[in-house]
């Protein structure tokens, strides 16, 4: 039989001119990963209606020819195309750079970074590319339109954006290696990586990384920079884990502890506004994620929002949002600024979902927080050497929006008789007790589990009803340690072969981990396992939920095709038309939602999954709003794989 969850699902947690404008406007023309730099995933559009939307078409589809063929699996595709000066740019999962015509479809150029695709990387996508307009440049002038890409090989590349060719005065021949004083060892593998564009402030661009997490405490550095963003020269660096003593979060940390640990790094999209100098950097977990005995303490700046002067690189706030994370609960989703409505004032805030399902809202200058935090206590017993924090950060509004209880063996789930008998063996053998329970050598039912909660499909937010919508999940994974002593003897055996297994070199342990399912790979707890929430950000409420997700793709003929709100990848928009759209489920759709209650309104069949964000724009041209997704699943989700881009329009 089929199975309809791959064991590997588990393993998925894993531009502007100058000066950039935020807001509508800028949204509308959806410059910049997420619309703008602000990250709202917000359009001003508004052709596109509750009222016609059904009508919705067809209007062209592209091919980009990559099906991830002479690497280990496919690459996923999950960038948010960008429309700047007449062209959309995007790259796909390797990093190859694309410009099409943005009313037909053809392509326009292509760049490929040529990165080695016979070698494993610890991260298979590319989430997006970075256009910059030089306000000094005369028209047509070369480079003077900017697109920049990073590459699984740790890369910044600079492109022309009207012909595609390297821009040779920026770095060595039109690129910056990225992977230099950073503790980059040699391997088989690709550890340190590049998945999510920069964001531009002034003349700095600001980039993080993507670190393979779980191999040891001896990590890659995390660290995020600031380039010239038209020489390349490095302007300066911060580290997510304070090496001196001057640093205020030093005191978090072991001396020996935090020389020695890594990553912390922000993998996720960046945000940025332009008129304060800020860039807002969500960063990661500290090396490894599930074992803290070698870092003792809170471990700041890790798992925390971070503000950056992005002249120099120096913080101006933080907060952090989970204390010695053991969950892997790395900030995800890019950060969200808006104008928000509160207590009768506006506040200029920034919005952090989470993998744990919470929203927490901050004044975006001062960092102080929008709804209080509250520090409540959380479960205890680690294992042997460990020191978890005895409380945890929790917003008082708005609620999560994922669930935080136990997972009990009434909670055991299955399509078939056998399928709920082995779910409740199961559980009722893994340590649960509601959320921030810490793995355990029995092994923990981890709720929400290290995919989210919220991942880097993050919010979209609709400035006039003041909504956040966000697609999150409640899918209940397995986490265990192993004694060092005992690993050997495990990998030997075929015992745990569809596990997640990690060394974490330098602890006591090691860990497998994978999603908490049946035999044919259902997930043990019940349905729906994915919802699609609007939260009323004026008040820090529930406005509406509802499942999303059907099992047509990706369940065996003899089941029935039920609508159960299914897991997924990628984030939702939201449009002035009163709409939201979004693919990320595991079925192959794009869907149009109404906003005010989330009844869905139309759908278009995708020939490939769409773990992606969709964004949408229009054209003087045609006369026409588009919609527009990049479809070409997810290899470790297990999705219809394909290498398409598919736009919609209504008819004429």
């Amino acid at each position: 039989m089929r199975r309809i969850f791959p064991a590997t699902f588990c393993s998925v947690a894993l531009c502007c001119a100058a000066p950039a404008v935020a807001g509508p406007d800028a949204a509308a023309g959806w410059t910049h990963y997420g619309g703008s730099q602000h990250g709202m995933q917000y359009s001003s559009l508004a052709q596109i209606t509750r009222d016609n939307v059904a009508g919705l078409e067809e209007a062209w589809r592209y091919r980009s020819g990559e099906l991830g063929e002479g690497h280990r699996e496919p690459f996923a595709f999950e960038a948010n195309p960008v429309l700047v000066e007449g062209l959309l740019y995007f790259p796909t999962g390797s990093g190859i750079v694309i410009a099409l015509d943005p009313a037909t479809g053809r392509e326009v150029w292509r760049h490929d970074p040529q990165i080695d695709r016979t070698k494993p990387h610890a991260e298979i996508a590319n989430r997006g590319v970075t256009s910059w307009v030089d306000p000094g440049a005369a028209t047509g002038a070369a480079c003077r339109h900017r697109i920049f890409v990073g590459t699984l090989d740790a890369r910044l590349i600079a492109l022309d954006g009207t012909s595609g060719e390297r821009c040779s005065d920026f770095g060595d021949g039109g690129e910056v290696h990225l992977d230099r004083d950073v503790r980059v060892e040699e391997s088989d593998w690709v550890n340190y990586t590049i998945t999510s564009p920069p964001v531009i402030v002034g003349d700095v661009l600001v980039i993080g990384s993507a670190i393979g997490d779980n191999r040891s405490v001896e990590s890659e550095l995390g660290i995020v920079r600031g380039i010239d963003v038209k020489s390349g020269d490095e302007r300066w660096r911060w580290d997510p884990i304070p090496r001196t003593a001057e640093d205020p979060a030093y005191s978090t940390w072991r001396s020996e502890e935090a020389a020695r640990n890594g990553s912390a790094n922000a993998w996720a999209p960046l945000a940025a506004d332009v008129e304060l100098g800020l860039v807002y950097v969500p960063t990661s977990s500290p090396s490894p994620d599930f074992y803290g005995g070698e870092r003792e303490g809170d471990n700041l700046y890790a798992n925390s929002l971070v503000a950056l002067h992005a002249a120099s690189g120096e913080v101006a706030w933080y907060r952090q949002l989970v204390h010695h994370d053991v969950w892997d609960y790395d900030l995800a989703s890019q950060p969200t600024l808006v104008e928000l409505e509160h207590d009768g004032e506006i506040v200029s805030a920034v919005l952090q979902a989470t993998k744990t399902g919470m929203i927490f809202s901050f004044d975006r200058a001062t960092g102080e927080p929008v709804f209080d935090i509250e520090e409540r206590p959380v479960p205890q017993g680690g294992v042997a050497g460990e020191h978890l924090s005895p409380t945890q950060p929790f917003p008082v509004a708005p609620p999560p929006i994922a669930r935080h209880s136990a997972v009990t063996e009434e909670d055991a789930w299955g399509l078939f008789w056998f399928d709920e008998r082995s779910c409740r063996k199961k559980i009722a053998a893994l340590r649960s007790e509601g959320i921030y329970t810490p793995p355990a050598i029995e092994g923990t039912a981890e709720m929400p589990g290290f995919a989210g909660g919220v991942n880097w499909g993050g919010l979209a937010f609709e400035p006039e009803r003041q909504l956040a919508v966000a697609f999150s999940l409640d899918v209940p994974m397995e986490v265990a340690l192993i004694p060092r002593d005992e690993l050997a003897a495990l990998l030997d055996s075929d015992e745990f072969d569809d596990y997640d297994i990690a060394r974490m070199s330098g602890t006591p342990y090691a860990m497998r981990r994978k999603m908490l399912a049946s035999p044919i790979d259902m997930p043990c707890a019940a349905p729906p396992w994915a919802w699609l929430t609007a939260v009323d950000m004026r008040n820090g409420t529930i406005a509406w939920r509802r499942s999303v997700g059907t099992i047509q793709d990706i369940a065996p003929a003899i089941v029935p095709n039920l609508e159960l709100g299914v897991p997924g990848m990628g984030g939702p928009i939201v449009t002035a038309g009163g709409l939201i759209f979004m693919g990320a489920t595991m079925d192959d759709y794009l869907r149009a939602f109404d906003l005010d209650d989330g009844e869905i309104l139309w759908e278009g069949r995708l020939p490939a999954g769409g773990q992606a964000t969709p964004m949408t724009y229009y054209l003087e041209e045609t006369g026409k709003q588009y919609v527009l997704i990049a479809a070409g699943g997810h290899g470790r989700m297990g999705t219809t794989i394909g290498d398409y881009v598919v736009a919609y329009a209504l008819p004429d």
